[in-house]
């Protein structure tokens, strides 16, 4: 029951990010017991905090945010989002799944390791941040840039985001792909729509631009990674009024991306169709339309080869589950994108993540004790001789 306690005390704090909420101390605390070295490092208003047992190398870090998403209406809720409940054999409360139960799930498997294998092969640390679920700029990623400063090299790097589809530990996640995102400005001429000779409207001169970056084939993606795909998350324009020809449009929209494809190769092409686009609307129709394409990186790809790390994480799953895990690397974002920059071999393994950011968010509680041994396992094949 240690993990579902822990868990448990975890829930109760309501984290919203990137509110810490007194979560990271509870872990600290633990990890101080156990003769893990705390640096408690915040940045903006961000909690985060680097904590090492061993000096040596290789050094294997678990790496978790304590910050979660709000949990949306209250009413909706069957129990209070941060007073957590146990029914039929699920631990609800926001965070059980993303991913307060990896937390303690990793807590736990520290603690039976280090009590049968006092001196391991190596070095273990924890990389704990409550800037995930937000902009993720004071949180991980100024953590990693503070350990590449004074060469401080993480070679594993196990992160505990719920991966698994059905079943605890049937997927690993070895990488993910890329996230840019891009807002598209296209400016018209307002005016009156009994008059459309003296306006340019917007709307009319995106349609085929639409068409062309919808059907665009970016690439066929790799051996571990699904083709680019392309959506648009956001259009706006018009005055609210429907005599109105608007003068401005903005699109905002997203590549999730692969290795095959660079940031540099998406950012031109999407230039050249908007630009071919509105010369045609020019040759066709004299109108002439200005652009602007702003550009945000969330981040790039990355990839961890099947090698020790992923061969560790495998065996441990099998010996735990009898399952043949699945290596994946669909779904969003995660903080890997800021760790295997630096040569770690990064995986993610948690929870089934069926109700991650939903209303009634839970995990089974047999799960958070399964998903413990598994982390003492990986522990176990990877530190010690």
């Amino acid at each position: 029951m240690a993990t579902l306690n822990l868990a448990l005390d975890l829930l109760r704090r309501p984290s919203v990010t990137p509110e810490d909420a007194g979560c990271q101390e509870v872990l600290i605390a633990r990890l101080e017991t156990l003769g893990f070295r705390v640096e408690r490092l915040r940045f903006g208003a961000v909690d985060n905090f680097w904590a090492r047992f061993g000096d040596q190398e290789p050094l294997f870090a678990f790496a978790g945010h304590t910050d979660v998403v709000p949990p949306g209406p209250l009413e909706h809720w069957q129990s209070p989002p941060f007073a957590p409940e146990i029914r039929d054999g699920f631990l609800y409360g926001r965070g059980a799944a993303d991913m307060k139960g990896s937390l303690a799930a990793m807590i736990t498997a520290c603690e039976r390791f280090l009590a049968d294998h006092p001196q391991p092969r190596g070095s273990l640390a924890f990389l704990i941040t409550s800037d995930e679920e937000g902009v993720a700029v004071d949180g991980t990623v100024k953590v990693i840039e503070r350990l590449e400063a004074r060469g401080e090299k993480i070679r594993w790097c196990l992160v505990g985001e719920p991966s698994s589809a059905t079943q605890a530990g049937d997927t690993i996640k070895n990488g993910r792909r890329g996230s840019l995102n891009g807002r598209l400005t296209l400016r018209g001429t307002q005016g009156h729509v009994a008059y459309p000779h003296l306006a340019q409207n917007p709307i009319h001169a995106i349609g085929p631009i639409l068409t062309t970056l919808t059907d665009e084939i970016w690439d066929h993606g790799h051996a571990f990674f699904p083709p680019t795909s392309f959506q648009i998350s956001n259009l706006r324009s018009g005055t609210g009024a429907d005599n109105v020809i608007p003068g401005d449009l903005e699109m905002l929209f997203n590549f999730r991306f692969s290795p095959t494809t660079t940031v540099e190769q998406l950012q031109e092409r999407t230039r050249l169709i908007i630009e071919t686009a509105l010369l045609n609307e020019e040759v066709r129709t004299g109108q002439v339309f200005q652009y602007a394409l702003e550009w945000r990186l969330s981040g790039p790809p990355y990839f961890t080869p099947p090698g020790d790390l992923v061969a560790a994480a495998a065996a441990a799953i099998r010996a735990e589950t009898g399952l043949d895990p699945q290596l994946s690397t669909t779904g969003g974002t995660s903080d890997g994108r800021f760790i295997a920059p630096t040569g770690a071999e990064v995986i993610e393994l948690g929870p089934v993540n069926a109700t991650i950011h939903k209303v009634d968010e839970c995990v089974a509680i047999a799960d958070l004790e399964c998903l413990s041994r598994i982390y003492q396992g990986i522990l176990s094949r990877l530190l010690t001789t």
